[in-house]
């Protein structure tokens, strides 16, 4: 191998360190610009109804898809033991405690990190982050943490419309194969709820909302290369932040056990 080509070839371990160095730092700055006044509150709601509304929809659909999966899929093997009765029970919980959240972070990683990553790395290499800093315009504040808090505050919200389509998609295939109303249907499932099915797998998204935007954000802020740069992030921003939502996942299912028995 040649000289210049043994210098293009990176060797991952470092720039796996390198990256979360490069993470650790942004954070920082992050921090710092978030807590400072003022606050961008406009922008914030500008944001918050980029992440929410116009993911609605999307959510919507995939957790109407789960709830008559769920259905259709526990139904023979709970007729095989004998707990059909269960069946609104094993829908909600399941829904609630991991289906719904699970689904709804990786369907906003996919729709809102790629936005963010493509649009911060558009900026970036269009200059218009460095015309913002010349301006005295902290771009911390205004692009970055109004993105991420707007993840933050959405997700939650987001998985309960997850939970409530997939639930009531789970009642209607349940009741194409044995009519029984939705009172009964709900009244059955949330009979079992505690507590600590609900709060903590509900409230969890929202470091999955955190995850997302902080990691976007990240790649977006850092990108070079031109339109190539901008595509590159898209991408990693889609991979990363998902990758890591569900390795937080396993990590918050295993402090809400210990935690909320």
């Amino acid at each position: 191998m040649s000289a210049p080509a043994a210098a293009q070839t990176k060797n991952p371990v470092p720039s796996f360190f390198e990256w979360f160095g490069e993470f650790g730092l942004f954070w920082g700055r992050l921090v710092r610009s978030a807590l400072a006044p003022p606050y961008e509150v406009r922008e914030l709601i500008r944001q918050m109804d980029e992440v929410g509304s116009k993911s609605f929809v999307l959510v919507a659909l995939a957790g109407a898809a789960i709830g008559v999966v769920l259905s259709l899929e526990t139904r023979d093997s709970l007729i095989r033991f004998g707990a059909k009765a269960m069946l609104p029970a094993v829908v909600v919980i399941s829904l609630i405690r991991e289906s719904g959240p699970i689904i709804t972070a990786l369907i906003v990683s996919g729709r809102v990190g790629a936005g963010i990553g493509a649009e911060l790395g558009s900026m970036k290499v269009s200059e218009q982050i460095d015309a913002m800093t010349a301006a005295a315009v902290d771009p911390y504040k205004y692009l970055v943490a109004t993105r991420v808090l707007a993840c933050v505050l959405m997700l939650p919200l987001l998985t309960l419309v997850s939970d409530f389509f997939g639930t009531l998609t789970g009642w209607a295939a349940s009741t194409l194969a044995q009519p029984i109303s939705f009172q009964l249907f709900l009244d059955n499932g949330v009979k079992h709820l505690t507590f600590n099915d609900f709060l903590p797998p509900t409230l969890k998204t929202a470091v999955f909302g955190l995850i997302i935007g902080s990691v976007a954000c990240f790649q977006g802020i850092r990108t070079e290369g031109g339109t190539a740069g901008v595509g590159r992030a898209a991408t990693s921003s889609v991979v990363l932040s998902s990758l890591l939502v569900i390795v937080a996942d396993v990590v918050l299912v295993r402090l809400t056990l210990v935690f909320f028995p």
